[in-house]
């Protein structure tokens, strides 16, 4: 499946999410929920605000997006994140029976939609999502590397 002019849209509202964790000074990562051409469901980082290890954007937008649709099965949901999913949030999206994932950067420390490994299409696994790479990915990983680079005093090095 082709990337399209709404998936364009929809990944720059996930970036706006990820500014929006810098609030809390939390890692920039955001993730927006749509079905059938709506948001219902938008998260970013809250592992620092909210003290929680699962407080992942795209957790926080699939908690949403099932809350908004009544059923913990997203079908004809798709996730837009600003960084590739770990373990914990591509197994949540294995286990909501989502079909769509589209992220921007690529994770090569704990990605597992392809990088380290791909639970996303894993085949002993009872669901498979579609999945779509490298979306404003020069954006994201901006984001991300500015935030790093700020904790570091903003040397760079």
């Amino acid at each position: 499946m082709p990337i399209t002019d709404d998936d364009r849209k929809w990944m720059r509202h996930a970036l706006r999410q990820a500014e929006r964790a810098l609030e809390s000074k939390d890692v920039p990562i955001g993730a927006i929920a749509v079905h059938r051409s709506e948001a219902i469901g938008r998260g970013r980082n809250r592992r620092e605000a909210d003290k929680d290890p699962t407080a992942h954007a795209e957790m926080i937008a699939l908690r949403e997006a099932a809350a908004a649709l009544g059923t913990w099965r997203l079908d004809d949901v798709t996730l837009y994140c600003t960084l590739e999913p770990c373990a914990m949030c591509a197994g949540a999206m294995v286990l909501a029976r989502l079909p769509r994932l589209v992220y921007a950067a690529s994770d090569p420390k704990a990605g597992a939609a392809g990088s380290v490994f791909d639970l996303t299409r894993h085949h002993r696994l009872n669901h498979r999502l579609h999945v779509e790479g490298g979306l404003f990915a020069d954006e994201a990983a901006e984001l991300i590397r500015g935030f790093f680079q700020s904790l570091r005093g903003g040397s760079g090095s």
